[in-house]
Formats: C-alpha cells, structure tokens, sequence
C-alpha cells in the first residue's frame, strides 16, 4: 500500500508539475488577435509576399511530391495540382484524393483496392491530412483565396505585418495568421489564431526555403514552441 501510495503522489506531482508549466505558456504566449486595417494598403502588402514568392512560378508548378514529417509521425503527398488530384499515404493506406470532389476518391489499404466500412472515414481523415500539411508548405500562396480577408497590422513605426483570416473553406474556417515579413518581403514566420489551439497568437517559423527550378519558394522547416516540422523528400515538375 504504502508504494501503491508513494506511486501516486508521484503521478499527482507529475500532473500538477504540467499544469504549471501549461498555465505559464498560456500567461506567457496567449495574445489577443489584432483587428488590422482592410483595404488597398493590406493587399499590396499581400501582393508584395507574392512576388518575392514568385507566384507566377509557383502557379506553373504541376506536381509537388513531399514527406511531412511530426512527432514521429509521417505522410508522403504527391500532388498533381493542377489535376486536383492528390495521393495522401500513411502507414498502409494510401488515398487518391479528389481535392475539388471527396466522393470521387479512391482508397488503397496494403495496396489494394479498399470499399469497405471505413473508406468513407479515411477519405474524411485523408482530406484533413492535405489540409492540413498542404498549407504548412504553400501559406503563403494562399492569401487571395476565396473566402479569404487581408489586413495591414502596424507592428512599429518601420514595420507592417499582414494578418490574413480564413472565413470559409479547409477544415478550420475562421483561422487567423499573422505574417512577419523580411526586407524582402519573403515570410519568416507567423503568429496563429486557430480553433484547435488554447492559446492565441503562437509563433512558428518559416525556415530554409527551397528555390525551385523555376523560381518559387517553397519552406523545408517550422518550429513551434518544441515541436518540430519537417517537409523532406521535396520533388517539383
């Protein structure tokens, strides 16, 4: 008993230990999401980004292929982009993803054909897996989408920052990111306002961009807090 006892204390500690520490990130990191100016001035601020992106490049791009990799987890990604077609792959599943139309992709498990009970749900997770991971490596590109709102922040007196709000579409409509731009107007991170995270206006980097052959920029990096992602095995046509 008195080890049984000893042994929960100890946990009792541990989760108290993490509440702290949880409680000091939230006090320290939490900020309000700022209101910005819309308007001409927020869009060619926006339009700035692109160019230094080279949107022109990036929209001939045909096929990206990518590993995203986090938490010890990973998901290969070949993306004919033009197609709307995307084959997301994860442990033994593999979806051919119809970007424009769910209900017209296929599933492979163990590289055959699956019409199962659950293609529906790994059509579903497939869908929020591109969402997802497709926007950690083409943000940027992202900023004059439909249902998508620009607005000029004043960080200092030299210093503007564009705060760009998703009111539709993806899996998490009404996400907001504030984007830090270098001299040269390329992004070098962003604070986030999403609904999957607690605290309001984390930081997470945009680190060694990857020039392709011709000429679009595309991130191989971010950090958050501790947590590291990384986009590997990149390949363009």
């Amino acid at each position: 008993m008195k080890t049984i006892y000893k042994l929960g204390r100890v946990l009792l500690f541990g989760v108290f230990i993490i509440f702290l520490l949880m409680g000091g990130i939230y006090f320290y990191a939490n900020k309000a999401l700022p209101t910005g100016e819309k308007g001409a001035a927020a869009d060619a601020l926006a339009h700035q980004m692109l160019t230094a992106m080279n949107y022109d490049g990036y929209k001939e791009l045909n096929t990206i292929e990518w590993t995203f990799s986090s938490r010890g987890l990973s998901r290969k990604y070949k993306w004919a982009k033009k197609k709307g077609v995307c084959t997301v792959s994860w442990d033994s599943i593999s979806v051919r993803l119809n970007t424009a139309n769910s209900k017209k992709s296929t599933v492979m498990v163990n590289e055959r054909p699956y019409t199962a009970a659950k293609k529906e749900e790994f059509i579903r997770a497939a869908e929020a897996k591109f969402n997802n991971d497709t926007f950690w490596l083409v943000a940027p590109y992202k900023v004059f989408d439909a249902g998508v709102e620009r607005r000029l922040v004043r960080i200092n007196e030299n210093e503007d920052a564009l705060l760009v709000t998703y009111t539709s579409g993806g899996t998490t409509p009404g996400d907001s990111y504030l984007w830090y731009l270098d001299d040269n107007h390329r992004p070098v991170g962003f604070e986030m306002w999403v609904n999957i995270l607690p605290i309001g206006g984390l930081y997470a980097t945009w680190d060694q961009w990857q020039k392709t052959n011709n000429g679009a920029y595309l991130p191989m990096a971010h950090e958050i807090l501790f947590l590291d992602l990384s986009i590997d095995h990149l390949k363009v046509n």
